[in-house]
C-alpha cells in the first residue's frame, strides 16, 4: 500500500445567497449567522483546523467581504480589548485566526452550483488531494468528522472519501445517496452514487453529508461537466464519472454524531440549542429557560 499524501488544504464554498434566511441574509452572509457566539463558518473552519488543515480556501461571491474580514486582524478591537485588560476575550479572538498566508479567497461570480464552486478553487488547490467542507452542515460528535475522514484516508493509502449518515427511507429522494459494500461498517467502499434518486430507487439510506476528501483529478471533470439537477453543475455527477474510471476508489466514512443543517431554519435553531447546552456558562440557564418556555 502506497503512503497517502497529507491533506493540507480545505475548500469552503461560501458564495450562496442564503435565500432561505431572508431577510436576515440580505446584508449578512448566511455563513456569518451565529451558532451561540461563533459564526457558522467559524465552527466549520475549527473542524478543519482540528484535522490538521493548514490552508483555508474560501470560494466567495458578491457581498461576502465580511467573511474575509472575520478571518483577519481587527486592530482597533484588539487594541481596545488589550487596553481594557479583557485578556480572555482577546486570547479567544486571536486563537481562532488562521496564520499569515493560510487563507485564500476566490470569486465564483455566478451561482452555477457546488461543482462549479469547487472548480473555481482549482489553481489554489493545485495538484494535491484536498478536503471540501460545506459550511451549512455542522457535524457534531465526539471526534470531528473531518478528522475521522483524514484518519481513514491515511489508513487506506489514499483515494476519495465521502462522509455519510443514514436518513429515513422516505427522505432519500432529497439527498445525494451512496451504495456501499458494507452498510454497517465505519469505512466502506462505495459501489454507486446518485443525486436525489426518485422515491423507492435509492441504493441505500446513506446520504452524503457535506464532507469530502477529493483527488485533484476531479478538476478536469468539473471543467467539462454539463449542468445537471437544478440546471447547475453538480459535484456528485463529476464524482460518479471519477468513480467509474476505477482510477480513484471512493470510500464512505459513516459519521455517527449529529448533523445540523444550518441552511434550514429548524436545523439552525436546533444547533444553537445543542451547542448552547454544552457550554458550562450557559447550559443551566438555557435549560431552565427552555423548560419555562415549554
Amino acid at each position: 500500500m502506497s503512503k497517502a499524501k497529507r491533506i493540507r488544504k480545505a475548500v469552503f464554498p461560501v458564495a450562496g445567497l442564503g435565500t432561505r434566511f431572508l431577510p436576515a441574509t440580505k446584508a449578512v452572509p448566511k455563513e456569518m449567522l451565529t451558532v451561540v457566539d461563533k459564526p457558522v463558518i467559524q465552527h466549520v473552519v475549527n473542524e478543519a483546523r482540528a484535522a490538521g488543515i493548514e490552508h483555508f480556501i474560501f470560494v466567495t461571491g458578491r457581498g461576502k467581504a465580511c467573511i474575509e474580514d472575520h478571518f483577519d486582524h481587527q486592530f482597533e478591537l484588539e487594541a481596545t480589548l488589550a487596553g481594557k485588560k479583557k485578556t480572555k476575550e482577546l486570547q479567544e479572538l486571536l486563537s481562532e485566526l488562521p496564520g499569515a498566508g493560510q487563507t485564500s479567497f476566490t470569486r465564483q461570480q455566478a451561482p452555477r452550483g457546488l461543482g462549479h464552486a469547487v472548480w473555481c478553487a482549482r489553481d489554489l488547490v493545485g495538484d494535491e488531494p484536498f478536503a471540501l467542507l460545506l459550511p451549512d452542515m455542522l457535524h457534531h460528535g465526539a471526534t470531528p468528522c473531518l478528522q475521522e475522514m483524514v484518519d481513514a484516508y491515511a489508513e487506506t493509502g489514499g483515494g476519495n472519501f465521502v462522509a455519510v449518515s443514514p436518513v429515513p427511507d422516505d427522505q432519500t429522494h432529497q439527498y445525494g445517496i451512496v451504495g456501499v459494500e458494507d452498510r454497517e461498517a465505519k469505512v466502506s467502499r462505495i459501489t454507486t452514487m446518485v443525486e436525489k434518486p426518485p422515491k423507492g430507487t435509492a441504493p441505500s439510506n446513506l446520504h452524503i453529508t457535506g464532507r469530502y476528501i477529493l483527488d485533484p483529478d476531479i478538476f478536469p471533470l468539473l471543467a467539462k461537466q454539463e449542468a445537471g439537477a437544478g440546471g447547475e453543475i453538480q459535484l456528485t455527477d463529476a464524482m460518479i464519472t471519477l468513480s467509474a474510471s476505477k482510477k480513484n476508489p471512493f470510500h464512505a466514512v459513516r459519521f455517527d454524531g449529529t448533523i445540523y443543517d444550518c441552511g434550514s431554519k429548524i436545523g439552525f435553531l436546533l444547533a444553537n440549542v445543542a451547542y448552547g447546552l454544552e457550554r458550562e456558562d450557559l447550559a443551566a440557564d438555557l435549560r431552565r429557560a427552555i423548560k419555562e418556555m415549554l
